[in-house]
């Protein structure tokens, strides 16, 4: 699967564009491994370093920024590499926060 498509690329806003918004920044692409319980949300992107900013649920839940060539190297427990639901909709932080703490 690519994880990250031309049309998904251009819908993403560049990074610090959703500055100031906190957790009513909106999530447009999730990323999941199917054998383990981490899942990456993406606000924003910067074409040129590859390089996302979003919220990332592993070991913790945190704000941060994550690579694209992290996520294709990335295999889970099983092997499996990270896959990209192809099902998600464009969810706002504080409502994908409050999901993943109940």
């Amino acid at each position: 699967m690519k994880l990250l498509t031309k049309e998904l690329e251009a819908k993403l806003p560049p990074l610090y564009s959703q500055d100031g918004r906190g957790d009513e920044a909106i999530a447009l692409v999730k990323f999941f491994t199917p054998d383990s319980s981490w899942t990456w949300y993406a606000t924003e992107y910067d074409a040129k370093e590859r390089i996302f900013f979003g919220l990332v649920d592993g070991f913790e839940m945190e704000l941060g920024y994550f690579s694209l060539d992290e996520l294709q190297s990335i295999k889970g427990s099983l092997g499996l590499s990270v896959e990209r639901d192809i099902y998600f909709s464009p969810t706002k932080l504080s409502t994908l926060m409050q999901r993943n703490t109940l």
